[in-house]
């Protein structure tokens, strides 16, 4: 009897516990991940990390054959990796087409190794996907941005597998909070804005 008695507190006790805890770990959001090269990566981080469902968005190299490249490796060139960021998100509040939108009004797609005054392979423009519809969604956003005939030239962003991404150093993270005037001057002075507004008027990034 007394052993029944305490199976009944025992299970009154903990079965709410596993009420209390099962919404929680149910609420968990799902995380997935993009990535970008669109030239310098201070200025890629910026639209990304105002974006709502977007986690976080880190600045680094990806898309060549050196391990752990620094950032005057990089920027160097022969590396093959690009200045990139990697967008973590939750695909139930952003899509990936949302993302895809932002990418492209973000960039030069009009030029081949290189991005306003950054000029080499290292500032390629480049979609990296995950996943076969990552892929499927980025083909077919390039191929209605070639259909629109916007342009008048061909589009030269590439778009590959995914591959390892190592984040840059952290003075590279966030720069634009970190050096607010520094950033500005460097977009500025990089043309960046100007270009932008020239490729997709209303609708350019920032």
């Amino acid at each position: 009897m007394k052993c029944n008695v305490v199976r009944y507190i025992v299970v009154s006790l903990v079965l709410p516990l596993f009420s209390i805890a099962g919404p929680a770990i149910a609420a968990a959001p799902k995380q997935e991940t993009a990535t970008f090269s669109g030239g310098c990566f201070w200025c890629m981080e910026h639209p990304f990390d105002e974006l709502p469902g977007v986690i976080s968005v880190t600045s680094g190299y990806t898309g060549g054959q050196k391990k752990n490249p620094t950032y005057e490796e990089v920027s160097a060139g022969g590396t093959g990796h690009a200045e990139s960021v990697q967008v973590v998100y939750d695909p139930a509040r952003i899509s990936y087409e949302k993302l895809l939108d932002v990418f492209w009004h973000n960039i030069d797609p009009t030029v081949k190794d290189r991005q306003f005054c950054d000029v080499g392979h290292q500032y390629r423009s480049a979609i990296f996907y995950h996943s076969a519809e990552q892929r499927r969604l980025a083909l077919a956003s390039k191929a209605a941005l070639e259909k629109s005939k916007l342009f008048k030239g061909p589009i030269f962003t590439e778009i590959t597998a995914a591959s390892t991404f190592y984040p840059a150093e952290d003075y590279h993270q966030h720069y634009y909070r970190k050096n607010p005037l520094r950033y500005k001057y460097y977009r500025w002075g990089c043309g960046r804005d100007r270009r932008l507004k020239e490729l997709w008027g209303a609708a350019a990034g920032h």
